[in-house]
């Protein structure tokens, strides 16, 4: 499965009808449910790969930031929620993860405290492939999809996240006194 056939899934299921992550996962769900099971196991294979590719320190930072927390789960969920927003989206966040701030939701939940999560999104491969065939998808052997949480960076320091996401911190943490 080639890069654009993976996110053509994503963007069909977004298209016209913009919704939660949930109502995303569920038409990309019914979209490769009616798929060969060998072009489902392709696309979950390649749902590892942008996990893999996404899986960046400071992105992990910034989810941190906007969610008020962020652990090993949190930030697989998390990175759900960005691809369920779409290519592009995911594409600069993971370039520049402080380009977050722009992200019309991401402002929104400064003041409303929304927690962006889809870990829906992450199954959709599973989910089709148990809809084509009444079976479980077999284990995949995925590359690591995150950094070890043991290596990262203080993401409690003000001073560094202020440093590194200067517009998500100026939106996400309380001025100084």
């Amino acid at each position: 499965m080639r890069t654009d056939d993976f996110w053509a899934v994503i963007d069909r299921a977004t298209a016209d009808r913009p919704g939660s992550p949930d109502e995303v996962a569920k038409r990309a769900t019914a979209e490769l449910a009616a798929l060969d099971p060998a072009e489902i196991e392709a696309w979950g294979r390649h749902l590892d790969k942008v996990m893999a590719a996404s899986g960046k320190e400071d992105l992990w930072a910034a989810a941190y930031l906007i969610n008020g927390g962020c652990s090993d789960d949190g930030f697989d969920n998390f990175r759900g929620w960005l691809i369920a927003n779409g290519r592009e989206v995911l594409a600069r966040a993971v370039r520049e993860p402080d380009s977050l701030a722009d992200v019309p939701s991401v402002r929104a939940a400064a003041s409303t405290g929304a927690v962006f999560e889809a870990e829906e999104v992450l199954t959709i491969a599973e989910e089709a492939y148990r809809q084509a065939t009444g079976e479980d998808l077999a284990p995949r052997e995925a590359p690591p999809s995150r950094p070890d949480a043991s290596m990262l960076w203080d993401f409690d320091d003000e001073e560094e996240m202020q440093r590194r996401l200067p517009r998500l911190s100026s939106l996400f943490l309380e001025p100084p006194e």
